[in-house]
């Protein structure tokens, strides 16, 4: 049997990592900008998150969630306490997909409502619900084109308030910085007036924060930024920094019924341990302060850089938007310099780096962009 040829792959096998660095299987080291997506948050094979799993693993990996599993509560705890959201109550998953499609589901629930409001450009996953509310129809199949989805543009408080105006709205949802797109952060004060909106119409507020999430931005959400407060926050990728889980916090506005959401998998014993381990590094280490610290200098170093039209997103969420003759940058970088990055649409570097990453390791990608485009 042959693997489902649906990836196009660099030919590239890491088989080490540690902090910032990945190895591959030539021994070749490399410097990691991506972080695998923006999953790897508090750095690759952290001794912590290392200890706390196999220490689980030898104990009990997993059982149902028909049976009382006290990490569980742990982590709900722990953050709630450190995004700011103790009064919030948590739905554990396996991915953003599946968080985006108890949210919305949630959401329709609460409201009786199905019509969903997106943005333009907007990415929130690839499971039936969450491929419906994302704007390419390439990766949508006709059984996905069934959902009642309205795409509006971002930061155009006009156009999402007709849509609303027209009635049966059951949420807006909206990422706390658009990622795929090539990293457009939402304007505080739209942000502000959508939240508003939304509380005098009634229809739920989702932020997706699988991406801009766990202290990417600087903060430890990316919409805290403007000050306002979701009915529902989607989380996942940066949560277990490698380890598959995902989220729903949940305003006390919403009543839990017994049997409305369900999984096999979520919030199991291994899932659980990586995510308190997350948050204990992110807290002992100061990860979200040093998120808001290196993305300032990162932006700063970035300015010295020719073939640069736009920097674009906030800590270390960046998106670098090279004039179409540095379009093809990304290789050389990756095979030549040895240095991991992402991409997106225009021309766009997307940079992700664990929220560990130092300045000396900022100067080192900053010296081989430079002799990449002098």
């Amino acid at each position: 049997m042959n693997l489902f040829d649906v990836y196009s792959l660099w030919d590239i096998e890491p088989v080490k990592a540690e902090g910032c660095r990945v190895w591959d299987k030539e021994g070749k080291e490399y410097l990691d900008f991506y972080g695998g997506h923006a999953v790897i948050s508090i750095g690759h094979s952290h001794p912590a998150y290392v200890k706390a799993l196999q220490n689980q693993v030898a104990k009990i990996g997993f059982y149902s969630n028909s049976v009382k599993n006290s990490l569980q509560g742990e982590l709900a705890q722990k953050l709630g306490e450190q995004s700011g959201y103790p009064d919030y109550s948590l739905f554990l998953c396996n991915s953003g997909a599946e968080a985006n499609e108890n949210a919305l589901k949630l959401a329709s629930f609460h409201t009786g409502k199905r019509r969903i409001i997106v943005f333009k450009e907007a990415f929130h996953g690839r499971t039936s619900g969450a491929v419906a509310v994302t704007d390419n129809t390439a990766i949508q199949s006709p059984f996905n084109r069934g959902h009642e989805v309205t795409f509006v543009p971002l930061n155009n408080i006009d156009a999402i308030t007709n849509e609303i105006e027209k009635g049966d709205v059951a949420a807006v949802l909206i990422e706390g910085i658009q990622g795929v797109a090539g990293i457009y952060v939402p304007d505080a004060s739209f942000l502000q007036q959508l939240a508003a909106l939304c509380k005098t119409h009634g229809v739920v507020l989702v932020l997706d924060e699988i991406q801009s999430g766990y202290g990417r931005s600087g903060q430890f959400f990316a919409h805290q930024q403007s000050g306002i407060k979701p009915d529902l926050i989607t989380t996942a990728k940066g949560m277990g920094n490698g380890f598959p889980i995902g989220g729903v916090l949940i305003s006390p506005l919403f009543e839990a019924k017994k049997g409305m959401l369900g999984t096999t998998f979520g919030g199991n014993h291994l899932a659980c341990v990586a995510g308190i381990a997350v948050l204990d590094v992110m807290k002992k280490e100061s990860l979200v302060e040093n998120a808001a610290r290196m993305g300032c200098y990162l932006t700063e170093k970035l300015g010295e850089v020719n073939g640069i039209k736009e920097i674009r997103g906030r800590g270390l969420m960046l998106g670098v938007e090279f004039l179409p003759e540095y379009a093809s940058i990304r290789d050389p970088l990756l095979f030549k310099s040895h240095i991991f990055t992402g991409g997106a649409k225009n021309n766009v570097m997307r940079l992700l780096p664990p929220l560990s990453i130092s300045k000396s390791e900022i100067d080192l990608f900053i010296d081989e962009l430079k002799k990449l485009t002098d």
